[in-house]
């Protein structure tokens, strides 16, 4: 069997199904930060950070691209001086020709990004999102097809996501009746012949799809269907879909005091120290979460039920306030985003491991802090 060549931009277009740019926020910069869409992918290195030591280990092990959580760029690249950090970095890519893609806050308010991958990790079930920042669109889709084809039409935009109504998946509604149409010069009919009206036993089926979902929806019932012409109409609909947001709330499968629950932390997320506020023996039950920093969130925190907050980057009289509000802490840096690592390897292999792509985490360690 022939491997399909895989680009830049197949990697890019599969990372934007699990993060859609389309949910991160206004001031990041996520997507394409070197390099083109265009060249051929063979191996994949997937970083929390791009520091120069990461693009050498890069070099060393002949990667193509780069993936990483917090982008190379934030801001215009007024000057390209190689005498500084980033510009020894970007001359490098350069000069190898290694791409850097970057999925940051779209990848933390995604389903299965960096948050819920957290919470796996620290056995935090029954998760809600924290900080609500949109809900998705929600569309119905009603085609009209042979009967003959119904169940391999269905079956294809099922696959493709369409149907999730809660926890049923595969949800459609068929309607029996007659279409008819007459070919006219110049088409190629799969049923009837030119100049002649037919009339053929159709099935309307209907279905509900989700907005990120809507155009791979549309790619799987137009291959599936067997005519030259689909017709099908696009509604959309007022139902309340998928809520997307920063952070998650959930809880704990058993009762744990704040001394067991901070160990575990520390070594679910094999960091070296966390910092804690609060009476360690009180017990955590209902925990909020939110990789990297979010300090400003506390108040949401503590107004979803949380008695147990994790975020990193912690200043001193804001973890004071939590404290005094009977909010406990538990601080384990920004670097615990670091999980992404192993995650987005994962779904990339998922992806293109049958296309001969080799997918690996980096080993460099990025943290700038170190526990003495």
């Amino acid at each position: 069997m022939t491997k399909t060549k895989i680009t830049n931009k197949n990697v890019f277009t599969a990372m934007e199904r699990l993060a859609p740019k389309s949910l991160a926020y206004d001031w990041d910069n996520v997507g394409l930060q070197v390099g083109s869409f265009s060249t051929p992918v063979k191996k994949i290195m997937v970083t929390l950070d791009v520091l120069e030591e990461v693009v050498d280990e890069a070099i060393a092990k002949n990667v193509n691209l780069i993936i990483a959580h917090h982008p190379l760029l934030f801001k215009p690249v007024k000057q390209l001086s190689t005498d500084t950090p980033q510009g020894r970095v970007l001359h490098k890519l350069l000069q190898y020709n290694i791409t850097v893609y970057a999925a940051h806050t779209n990848l933390d308010i995604a389903e299965g990004g960096v948050n819920d991958v957290l919470c796996e990790k620290l056995k935090i079930k029954n998760t809600e999102v924290l900080i609500k920042e949109r809900t998705e669109t929600l569309y119905k889709l009603v085609v009209y097809v042979p009967q003959t084809h119904q169940k391999v039409l269905r079956e294809a935009i099922g696959k493709a996501g369409a149907g999730h109504i809660g926890n049923y998946s595969h949800c459609t509604f068929q309607t029996m009746g007659e279409g008819t149409f007459k070919p006219l010069e110049g088409t190629n009919p799969y049923i009837g012949s030119q100049d002649k009206m037919e009339f053929v036993p159709e099935v309307k089926i209907e279905t509900i799809v989700q907005e990120s979902l809507l155009n791979k929806v549309l790619a799987a019932t137009i291959a599936a269907h067997p005519y030259e012409e689909v017709a099908y109409d696009i509604f959309r609909l007022e139902n309340e879909g998928k809520k997307y947001g920063l952070g998650r709330v959930g809880t704990l499968e058993e009762e744990l005091t704040l001394q067991e629950f901070s160990s575990l932390v520390k070594k679910q997320l094999d960091i070296s120290g966390v910092r804690v506020t609060g009476d360690l023996d009180r017990p955590v039950k209902k925990v909020a979460v939110i990789g990297g920093s979010g300090e400003k969130y506390i108040r949401a925190a503590r107004n979803a039920g949380a008695d147990t907050f994790i975020t990193g980057d912690m200043t001193f009289h804001t973890a004071q306030d939590a404290w005094q509000t009977g909010l406990a802490i538990i601080d384990p840096g920004h670097y615990a985003e670091k999980v992404m690592k192993e995650a987005v390897v994962q779904y990339l292999e998922n992806e293109f491991s049958e296309n001969g792509v080799e997918l690996l985490a980096s080993t460099t360690n990025t943290d700038p802090f170190t526990f003495i």
